[in-house]
């Protein structure tokens, strides 16, 4: 199963529609660091971290994982060995922090856009986060927390998001 992006305030995913928000100058096909656009494409998911300190675990098929003050995703385009990774918190290298002191990443879940062999530059830490107020996202998808926490029970580690 697919969930798809319908337009730029909705989500589908088999008969739940989510109200959403993505990047705020839109969609792109290629997509730079910084542009503050979300990217065209089917991607698999990643794991979901949440803070353990604020939540329970949800209930969910994906594999969780706690987030830690220590972990961060690089988007520094200076460091080609960490580039759109998971990473221990490192002030040589530039990140976004995953312990925020805001709500956004209490659940997150990476979208596997320019993982694989990620290319510099073309964009990095694109995640499923959470929204209160659907504000705009730097390229992110973001849902309601209560939504965010029926999505993950109809998901699994073989779904993917189709961003058109």
């Amino acid at each position: 199963m697919t969930i798809i992006l319908k337009n730029k305030a909705t989500l589908l995913f088999d008969e739940f529609i989510f109200r959403c928000t993505i990047g705020q100058k839109g969609l792109v096909k290629n997509k730079i660091e910084g542009d503050k656009k979300t990217p065209i494409g089917t991607y698999s998911l990643g794991n979901l971290y949440y803070r353990n300190d604020r939540h329970i675990k949800p209930s969910t098929k994906l594999k969780c994982i706690p987030i830690k003050k220590n972990m961060g995703w690089c988007d520094d385009i200076n460091n080609k060995k960490n580039y759109n990774k998971l990473i221990k918190v490192n002030k040589n290298i530039k990140h976004e922090k995953l312990f925020r002191k805001d709500y956004k990443y209490d659940f997150i879940i990476p979208i596997n856009y320019n993982t694989k062999k990620p290319k510099i530059g073309r964009g990095s830490a694109i995640f499923i986060h959470l929204t209160r107020k659907y504000q705009p996202t730097l390229g992110c998808v973001a849902l309601q927390k209560k939504d965010f926490l029926i999505l993950i029970k109809l998901i699994n580690k073989n779904t993917k998001i189709k961003l058109i």
